[in-house]
């Protein structure tokens, strides 16, 4: 049975509302794209929707708290909040450099988490 939605792509500023029907994964029809890489996009959304994901990971004895950390490479759409689970039970030590790899081969999709930005590592001193 095909079914008729609307989708914004996001491959580009323009944002384009495109009207898309289909049965399943297989397009039949799609509108309202002002180039071919709103129907390339489509075509992802429906059979494989991904996205660069970015959050934080804890430091210990660093700067600041947290670092923040991205995919390399956009991740699996539905498996987004099983991998945010994963990241939120990691504690690295400082130093961090940036591009350092932080979660390598996530969730065994052959995607790495790394660091965005170095965090210097704090001597805390002791109170005595």
């Amino acid at each position: 049975m095909a079914i008729t939605e609307e989708m914004i792509c996001i491959t580009c500023p323009m944002g384009c509302t495109i009207q898309v029907t289909h049965e399943g994964d297989t397009l039949l029809h799609v509108d309202g794209n002002t180039c071919k890489r709103g129907q390339d996009y489509v075509q992802r959304e429906l059979t494989d929707p991904r996205r660069m994901v970015a959050t934080t990971v804890k430091v210990k004895e660093g700067l600041h708290p947290l670092v923040p950390v991205y995919t390399t490479a956009p991740f699996p759409k539905p498996r987004i909040f099983e991998l945010l689970t994963e990241v939120r039970k990691l504690e690295i030590e400082a130093p961090v450099t940036k591009g350092q790899v932080i979660l390598n081969n996530a969730l065994g999709t052959g995607i790495n988490i790394v660091a965005s930005r170095e965090m210097p590592h704090i001597q805390i001193a002791n109170s005595k």
